[in-house]
């Protein structure tokens, strides 16, 4: 029996995706050959690449308006790193909203001055910086769309003349936004994409070249534009499963669909949270909890013997919270069925019964 698995990533994708990738690991399109041991010159998957770039751009409503999708490799880590490389020539904003936004501005800092617009690490970073003045004399203002680690994600994004870049590596094709006030997007593919082992980077053309340093190759985005994602041996297999993945969120409705998922999915679960007596969010303002990373806690930890059997006996995986928050972390992804966080409800309310 398949678990409820709310595990923060690499997390789970669709059934009819993980049975796709599975026929094409041993047999990939009647070749004889499985997916793993083609070339990744060859026409087979050179489609393939082609295929998930395109998708990419038309879910995100970006087709035709300048902008290139590259699948590459390194994590949204390595991200931290070519992000600065490639756009900062003296100065760069940063909002601080988590431990990702902080390991983005230490790797920034290597290549120039980071002006840290506003940060909510005062209160362990459970809520989401207001008010906050993006400087016009920087190269580009960076962010963290969503917080997995401490359950909260921004609804909105400023606007400013300088070139706008975010981390959406566990919110990317979940809700309906104006991709186009992005200029820079990048996602490591293990939250609603794919399996861990590539990332989409979506970058407008027109903000890359105009830093004066020598970018290595390896590292230089219009590089990787130019070889069409193939400068190196990409990452095939995470690269074909983002593309199921992708046709899958098309046929289903695009992002506008899987959004109307993702709300109800999280209402029914902050709901509960807000109702029972034993429970409490970790994010105390309603306007800046994640769809995607609902954090709580037990308000009397005379209880976590007793809900953690039953989760667990309810074929539950992954609730724990990350260590630096502690309680439980419940991770909603698009692939997750509405029934899977109906069943971590009836156990809530089956811990406050027998309280």
């Amino acid at each position: 029996m398949k678990k409820h698995n709310f595990s923060a990533g690499p997390c789970i994708l669709p059934p009819s995706v993980f049975e796709d990738a599975a026929l094409a690991v041993k047999d990939y399109d009647n070749s004889g050959l499985s997916l793993l041991e083609i070339s990744h010159r060859s026409k087979a998957f050179v489609q393939v690449m082609e295929r998930a770039r395109e998708l990419s751009l038309e879910l995100l409503g970006l087709k035709d308006k300048g902008y290139k999708a590259l699948f590459l490799q390194g994590g949204a880590s390595l991200e931290f790193l070519m992000v600065a490389y490639n756009l900062l020539e003296k100065k760069a904003a940063y909002l601080n909203t988590g431990t990702w936004s902080s390991k983005a501005i230490k790797e920034a800092k290597l290549f120039g001055e980071v002006v840290e617009v506003a940060s909510s690490k005062d209160a362990n970073f459970n809520y989401i910086p207001k008010n906050y003045t993006v400087p016009p004399n920087v190269d580009y203002f960076h962010c963290t769309s969503n917080n997995t680690i401490f359950g909260t994600q921004l609804k909105s994004f400023p606007d400013s003349n300088v070139p706008l870049v975010c981390d959406m590596s566990s919110d990317i094709f979940s809700r309906s936004l104006d991709f186009s006030k992005f200029d820079l997007i990048y996602a490591g593919a293990q939250k609603n994409m794919g399996p861990a082992g590539t990332t989409l980077v979506v970058v407008k053309e027109e903000i890359l070249g105009k830093v004066s340093r020598e970018i290595p190759s390896m590292l230089d985005y219009k590089v990787h534009i130019g070889k069409d994602s193939m400068f190196n041996t990409p990452a095939v297999f995470p690269v074909y499963v983002s593309m199921l993945t992708l046709e899958w969120l098309k046929e289903l409705g695009g992002i506008k669909a899987i959004e109307k998922l993702n709300n109800k999915k999280a209402e029914l679960l902050y709901n509960e949270i807000d109702r029972n007596p034993l429970f409490e969010g970790f994010v105390p303002h309603k306007e800046d909890r994640s769809n995607m990373n609902a954090t709580f806690n037990l308000k009397d930890d005379a209880h976590k013997e007793n809900f953690d059997l039953l989760w667990n006996k309810a074929n539950i995986n992954g609730l724990n919270g990350h260590r630096s928050v502690g309680g439980y972390r419940a991770s909603m992804y698009n692939a997750m069925p509405i029934e899977s966080v109906q069943v971590l409800v009836e156990v809530m309310q089956e811990l406050e019964k027998n309280a």
